[in-house]
């Protein structure tokens, strides 16, 4: 991990920069939270280069429709977050946010985060399907959240990670101090939140908050071979190992092992489950259909 260093250097990105001037007025947000299917992946593209991703609430609102989409769509069995350009998701797209000296009626800024920011992590951590996070570039504040709260997580060599909410005086929120401290440890995850500093894919690899760090420009295939194999594997039985492993480190052993016997249990339903068991039997590769 890079030493404490100063937030306001400028080799450092910026959470939620204002967009240039020259960026469409009129973004879709088809377009600016775009979806597309491929051989049972969907790919969820955050399509904001001039804003590094940044993210509108109407925009946070189509990725977590999205996302409970995926997770009910029996033809889907795997989801890639990514963006495009420099940047992954720099948080929240603060233009026409309250400023400082705005009014606020007590309560308003705890429920903005509880409908808006914590709803979208908890859709990632809630999300049937195994959800892989492509990181492209810059992932600052609740982008950085985003990123973490996936099931896998691929890096270019080229991405940064950064929990700026420091640099504002602020609280981390979209539930930063949640999944960091189960991810590197309350010592780090401190370090981390009370520097703010811009972490690099390499360190961020050496941690353990990324899986693997790859070129750049074997990002996009290797997050696809990575969902294809996760595709055609035993989706149901994915489902509940995700579910299983969130819920292990908010439980004590007797309720964890409770969970496993009952998840075992729903598991040995399902057609994949009994093709698994034949194709072992008969000494054969299983061909799971996610059901």
């Amino acid at each position: 991990m890079s030493s404490p260093r100063d937030p306001s250097s400028s080799e450092q990105p910026e959470q939620a920069r204002p967009a240039a001037s020259h960026e469409a007025a009129d973004e879709s947000l088809e377009k600016v939270v775009a979806r597309t299917t491929d051989n049972g992946v969907v790919w969820l593209t955050l399509d904001r280069p001039q804003s590094l991703g940044a993210l509108t609430a109407d925009q946070r609102e189509r990725l977590i429709g999205l996302l409970a989409d995926a997770s009910v769509d029996p033809a889907v069995r795997a989801v890639v977050l990514t963006g495009r350009g420099r940047g992954f998701c720099a948080g929240a797209d603060l233009r026409g946010a309250p400023g400082t000296g705005a009014e606020r009626v007590a309560g308003d800024v705890a429920r903005t985060l509880e409908r808006g920011a914590q709803r979208l992590i908890a859709a990632v951590l809630d999300c049937e399907k195994p959800v892989i996070a492509a990181v492209n570039g810059v992932a600052a504040g609740l982008g950085c959240h985003l990123a973490l709260a996936c099931d896998l997580v691929l890096a270019a060599e080229e991405a940064t990670f950064v929990e700026v909410f420091v640099r504002r005086g602020l609280v981390p929120d979209g539930g930063g101090a949640y999944l960091l401290p189960r991810l590197v440890g309350p010592q780090r995850a401190k370090e981390l939140m009370f520097f703010g500093d811009s972490l690099t894919a390499a360190d961020a690899g050496r941690l353990g908050l990324v899986n693997r760090v790859v070129p750049g420009r074997e990002l996009a295939e290797t997050a696809r071979a990575w969902a294809e194999r996760l595709a055609s594997g035993p989706t149901r039985a994915l489902a509940l190992t995700k579910r299983l492993v969130n819920a292990s480190l908010d439980t004590d052993r007797t309720a964890a092992l409770g969970a496993e016997a009952w998840a075992q249990e729903i598991n040995m339903t399902t057609r994949d489950a009994r093709e698994g068991v034949t194709s072992f039997a008969e000494r054969r590769s299983p061909a799971f259909e996610g059901r």
